[in-house]
C-alpha cells in the first residue's frame, strides 16, 4: 500500500508541470542568460548596495559589453510611526522600492519594465548609534530582498524566452 502511496505521488508531481528555474546549473540556459546581464550604476548608498547584490546573483561582472542591461530606479524611504507622549518617535519604517527595465543592449527594447519592494520595521532606542545601525542594517536587509526579487523576475522572463507577459 505504500508502494503504491509513493509511486501515485511520484506521477502525479511529474504531471504538475513544475520545471527548475536553473536546470543544468551555472551552465543552464537561464544561468548563462543572467550573467549576460549589465548593471549600471544606481544612485545613492542603497543603490551602491542594491547593485552589488543584484551582481552578486546574476553571476556578472556588471560591466558593459552584455547582451542585457537593467536600468534600475530606486526610492528608500525611512519614516517615523508610533509617536509617544513627548513627541518623540517609537519606530520607524524603512521602504525599499526599485522600478526596474531589461532592455536589449542589441535593439533598445524593452523586455521587461516591473517594479519590486520591500520595507522593514525599525524600534527607535535611547541610543542614537543603535537607530543609525538597525536602520543601515534595514538598508542592507532589504537591498537582498530586493535583489532577489528583480532577479527572479528576470530568471523567470528569460526562461520563457519570449516577450514579457504582462
Amino acid at each position: 500500500m505504500r508502494r503504491l502511496s509513493a509511486l501515485f505521488a511520484v506521477m502525479a508531481l511529474t504531471g504538475c508541470g513544475l520545471q527548475p528555474l536553473y536546470s543544468g546549473g551555472g551552465g543552464g540556459t537561464v544561468a548563462r542568460a543572467l550573467a549576460d546581464v549589465q548593471v549600471p550604476m544606481i544612485e545613492g548608498q542603497g543603490g551602491w548596495l542594491l547593485r552589488n547584490a543584484l551582481i552578486d546573483r546574476l553571476g556578472t561582472s556588471g560591466a558593459g559589453g552584455a547582451r542585457y542591461r537593467l536600468d534600475v530606479r530606486l526610492d528608500d524611504r525611512l519614516e517615523g510611526l508610533g509617536l509617544l507622549g513627548n513627541d518623540t518617535i517609537a519606530r520607524e519604517r524603512r521602504t525599499l522600492r526599485a522600478r526596474y527595465q531589461l532592455v536589449d543592449n542589441a535593439d533598445g527594447k524593452i523586455l521587461l519594465d516591473a517594479s519590486a519592494g520591500s520595507d522593514a520595521g525599525i524600534d527607535v532606542v535611547s541610543s542614537e548609534y543603535a537607530v543609525i545601525a538597525a536602520e543601515q542594517s534595514a538598508l542592507e536587509n532589504l537591498s537582498r530582498v530586493v535583489a532577489d526579487q528583480i532577479v527572479t523576475k528576470i530568471a523567470l522572463e528569460l526562461r520563457a524566452g519570449g516577450p514579457p507577459a504582462r
